[in-house]
């Protein structure tokens, strides 16, 4: 083809928009429990809540259920029931800077779907509505689950294929469990060892500084056998990270979860800047970050 031809062509070809990425550091800004949906994207394997659609959307789009899902089938941003349900997944391959915008385009994606018909979400949504546009607001009814059979309809389980597919996703899962000491704290069981794992719904800053309070005081831990492994930061927030015995059941932390919160509580509370082992405390936490998964 000529250098001519090629040029007309690229002259009456219809230029494709580039959506721009942005990055959102922290996503669920806003919510009310900001901690738990990080936790439930972060830590958790396999949990649900109900969200409730904003007025506008339910006149649109009808009064349809809308399950928020740690992850589901093939790490799918969202899915539709026969029934008019509507899944969508926290936990998902693709995704943009903002994760309260992907997970807002998603849920808008399903709800234009027709039900049981399979949901299709662009990569990058580009700007538009965010989570915190198009739901009503709330704590989060958290429903742990030990499987993923929440993601089937009646029946579905009886396909041999579809069982299998199930026992390898819930072989996947280590047991987790939810820890009312203490909002957004989970306790899990990974193999030789066990966690508890709490993020934290307070500033970085001030929260960095509390526990450099507690750590200069040697007063980290949550009791005897246990070591404070160290933090990592998802989505703005910090989230400490305790070695236990695993021998231990999740109910026997309730109560030293509960302790080490009162104690967090009253060292956030200090308004005076941090003493020299204070600032070394702070020093020692920076250098044990922990990468998460």
């Amino acid at each position: 083809m000529s250098k001519r031809r090629k040029n007309q062509r690229a002259e009456t070809a219809p230029r494709r928009e580039k959506i721009r990425d942005v990055f959102v550091p922290r996503p669920f800004e806003g919510l009310v429990d900001e901690p738990e949906w990080i936790a439930l994207r972060e830590l958790v394997p396999a949990a649900s809540a109900p969200l409730r659609l904003t007025p506008d959307l339910v006149e649109e789009h009808g009064d349809r259920p809308v399950v928020l899902a740690t992850v589901l089938p093939m790490a799918a941003p969202a899915m539709t029931k026969p029934d008019g349900r509507v899944f969508i997944g926290l936990q998902r391959h693709q995704q943009s800077g903002d994760v309260s915008r992907d997970l807002a385009d998603a849920l808008l994606c399903a709800l234009r779907t027709e039900p049981g018909g399979a949901v299709t979400v662009p990569p990058l949504p580009g700007p538009g509505p965010r989570l915190q546009d198009i739901l009503v607001d709330g704590p989060l009814e958290i429903t742990m689950h030990d499987g993923f059979e929440f993601w089937l309809d009646p029946g579905a389980a009886d396909d041999p294929t579809v069982q299998a597919s199930l026992e390898r996703a819930n072989a996947a899962i280590y047991p987790t469990v939810k820890l009312a000491a203490a909002r957004a704290a989970y306790w899990c069981q990974v193999p030789e060892k066990a966690h508890v794992r709490w993020v934290l719904g307070d500033d970085e800053d001030a929260a960095l500084d509390a526990l450099s309070r507690l750590s200069a005081a040697g007063a980290l831990t949550l009791g005897e056998g246990t070591k404070f492994a160290g933090m990592f930061r998802a989505h703005g927030r910090l989230a400490p990270v305790w070695d236990l015995p695993e021998d231990v059941p999740a109910a026997e932390w309730e109560e030293p979860v509960a302790a080490f919160a009162k104690r967090y509580a009253d060292a956030l509370a200090e308004k005076e800047p941090l003493d020299a082992a204070g600032r070394r405390a702070r020093q020692g936490l920076l250098g044990r970050q922990l990468t998460l998964r």
